[in-house]
């Protein structure tokens, strides 16, 4: 940032140490708890016009089972909390190999950036995607979790959401934002039945409805309505990435075949049970008819 923007334009200040997890030594886990780190921030936050806050733990910490709550650390999140309290704009960068829970200081951030371990080159390209030199198009591949303890997963079932909650996590898996907008019209299918020797062909319209150029992951979806079993609210089949000047549109095209339909059934192998399906792409949604033969 300070290559970008100029070292007498950007105010670093250490803070307080990113966290080393459980199962670091408390002797190397830096200095989480040294509250001057906090103040130092703060007073440097009274003079600028945007806070850039970077939280997360650091590559060697990312081992399994090392940590009993994916919460972020406490220093860290009073850290964010006393940023706020100066009015200033924060914009969070997450280096994390993890989804580590955020939920007390998301509301406190005006953008946030999920820069995941970005490695020796990291810094040049998250400078890039916060001053608008590149346009950011990534999607979360996880479902990222609002609470500890409590992971629905994205192509969770219905009876899995408790006691009629609706499924709620932080951001939803596929969740990601651009510096452009994008509609999705005309999702249509070309035949309103598939047998076992049919594919089935999927389009949408898709249209950049901002000012740049943008890339957008388009994501398709099936549901299977009714099954022997409960069946996912959706599962991901098919995704694409597009790249779309201002005011452009493309048709994004997909096939699905029988094998798509299928499920692990009882005796856990793969079944394709006849019935209604729906297509979800975006916001938008389509039904046909899966059959074993065709009607003369």
């Amino acid at each position: 940032i300070q290559k970008k923007l100029g070292q007498d334009r950007v105010t670093y200040v250490e803070g307080v140490a990113f966290d080393r997890g459980e199962g670091v030594p408390p002797s190397d886990r830096g200095q989480d708890a040294r509250d001057p780190g906090i103040a130092k921030a703060v007073a440097a936050a009274a003079g600028v016009d945007v806070v850039i806050a970077c939280i997360g733990e650091p590559p060697y910490c990312e081992t399994p089972g090392n940590i009993t709550d994916l919460t972020m650390s406490e220093p860290q999140l009073r850290l964010v909390k006393e940023l706020a309290k100066t009015g200033k704009p924060i914009v969070l960068v997450l280096v994390q190999g993890r989804p580590r829970i955020i939920r007390t200081i998301v509301d406190d951030a005006r953008a946030i950036l999920m820069a995941y371990l970005p490695g020796l080159e990291g810094g040049p390209a998250v400078a890039d995607v916060l001053f608008g030199d590149a346009n950011p198009s990534g999607k979360l591949p996880l479902t990222y979790p609002k609470y500890p303890g409590v992971f629905t997963w994205y192509d969770h079932k219905v009876s899995e959401t408790q006691g009629g909650n609706k499924f709620d996590p932080q951001w939803e898996f596929g969740h990601g934002l651009s510096y452009t907008t994008f509609e999705y019209r005309a999702l249509r299918v070309d035949a309103s039945e598939i047998t076992p020797k049919d594919k089935l062909v999927v389009t949408v319209e898709v249209t950049n409805t901002g000012s740049r150029l943008g890339k957008e992951i388009v994501h398709l979806y099936l549901s299977d309505v009714v099954a022997s079993i409960t069946p996912p609210v959706k599962v991901l089949k098919r995704f694409e990435k597009v790249e779309l000047l201002a005011k452009e549109m493309k048709v994004v095209r997909f096939e699905l075949t029988w094998d798509d339909l299928a499920f692990i059934g009882l005796d856990h192998k793969p079944v394709v049970e006849p019935g209604e399906f729906k297509v979800r792409v975006g916001p938008l949604s389509v039904g046909f008819t899966a059959v074993a033969t065709k009607k003369r």
